[in-house]
């Protein structure tokens, strides 16, 4: 198999997953066995979960560590345009040859035992960190906490749980609590833990947890706290003030975000001096990512086209508080959702400030949600809706009744990608 390109050890890899999912760590711990458990030699990890901007807060902490003169390597899920989004080394997206020959490995030391996707490109990332030096590991749970393949690290430096909401219940359950529990699944005892802000229902898990391990809390709202003022953010905790420009992250919500990654960079000890870069230099694609090349802009040259990928109840909470604070200029929605999320729920909060919503169905992807459906739960919620074949068409319609319009392209990761391959 040596030499092959990574998409074909990466489809071939495809073929090794149960039937049915199942959430467990013990297919990732025979596999890690096998490649002489490279978890236990990584760098010194920051271990971050949560159903909301968990991406975000990585993408800000990395930028506040790298100012400081740090190397990072990082682990983030799903990718947009290439798997190789996925593992960075020391700063740089891991190489083709380099990810070829780490999944030829794992995959040849799996020796065709049953394991998910996920957990198999998983221990591929943890094998090339172990392999290469730099001072920090951001590691990102993919889905839940407690049984997540990345939840094999025996002590972390720092566990950080950004916000919970509902999200994939069919895994971790129909409650915010349970939710909570299984997120709250990666705190390891006396190992400090930074909260980011909660539901009460789900920090009373978390605290619970923690208080049960000896895990130190930093918790928003009593530990630190972090708002907007005079277009400014101020983050404040126990050793004091810090006044920092605004997150270049669009969106009310990435201030939480970055209060997050402040508090880990304080729990850290690093130089508050460079702490400005973590909001600053921050890049973190379809998160509110405007886009400003490529074919759709060439065909909307007076929109203003904007790029998200948030796809649950708490995703659409932060559209609709974004588009709230913009202009009257009218804003239209291309929508494409999976068929395992809320789509009203995620829809509803944005209903008040949306001129219309083109439905699409997501292209190539098996789950996508037809566009009729996502259609219907659209005029279910308030929104004028209609079906159209692809994004294109869907800007096209758009542009005869409003050139200069806002328009909004949403409700997956999966579309998402496929747009920024298309206008990279």
């Amino acid at each position: 198999m040596n030499g092959e390109h990574s998409d074909i050890i990466l489809e071939r890899m495809m073929t090794l997953h149960p039937k049915i999912m199942d959430l467990t760590l013990g297919r990732v711990w025979r596999l890690l066995a096998a490649l002489d458990n490279p978890q236990r030699r990584i760098p010194p990890v920051i271990h971050i979960a949560g159903t909301n901007g968990k991406g975000s807060t990585q993408a800000m902490l990395r930028a506040g560590l790298e100012a400081t003169g740090k190397s990072v390597h990082a682990y983030t899920s799903p990718h947009l345009v290439r798997f190789h989004e996925r593992i960075t080394l020391a700063g740089n997206v891991i190489d083709e040859h380099h990810l070829s020959t780490i999944l030829d490995e794992c995959y040849n030391a799996n020796a065709g035992g049953t394991i998910t996707y996920f957990e198999i490109t998983t221990c591929a990332a943890l094998l090339a960190m172990a392999r290469c030096g730099a001072d920090y590991t951001l590691l990102e749970v993919g889905l839940g906490g407690r049984l997540d393949a990345t939840n094999v690290i025996d002590r972390p430096a720092l566990c950080i749980i950004t916000p919970v909401s509902i999200d994939h219940e069919q895994f971790l359950g129909d409650t915010l609590a349970k939710i909570a529990a299984e997120k709250a699944g990666i705190i390891k005892p006396s190992v400090p833990c930074v909260v980011g802000p909660q539901p009460d229902e789900a920090l009373e898990v978390i605290e619970a947890v923690a208080q049960r391990l000896q895990a130190p809390t930093f918790i928003y709202g009593q530990h630190w706290h972090v708002y907007e003022e005079r277009n400014r953010l101020v983050y404040q905790d126990e050793r004091g003030l810090l006044d920092l420009p605004l997150p270049v992250l669009p969106g009310a919500h990435q201030i939480y975000n970055a209060g997050a990654a402040l508090a880990a960079l304080r729990h850290l000890d690093l130089p508050e001096t460079r702490f400005e870069a973590a909001v600053t230099r921050a890049q973190w694609p379809a998160r509110l990512q405007r886009l400003k090349t490529g074919p759709l802009k060439d065909i909307a040259p007076d929109a203003d086209l904007w790029l998200d990928g948030g796809h649950n109840a708490a995703a659409g909470h932060a559209l609709a508080s974004h588009l709230a604070q913009q202009s009257l200029r009218p804003t239209y929605l291309i929508c494409g959702m999976l068929n395992t999320k809320d789509v009203a729920g995620y829809l509803a909060p944005m209903a008040p400030y949306v001129a219309e919503l083109f439905a699409v169905s997501i292209p190539g992807e098996a789950n996508t949600l037809p566009a009729e459906t996502t259609a219907t739960a659209a005029k279910s919620v308030g929104m004028a809706a209609t079906a159209a074949d692809t994004v294109n068409a869907a800007v096209a319609k758009i542009l005869k009744s409003d050139p200069a319009s806002r328009i909004l392209i949403c409700g997956s990761l999966y579309l998402a990608g496929q747009i920024l391959h298309e206008n990279a």
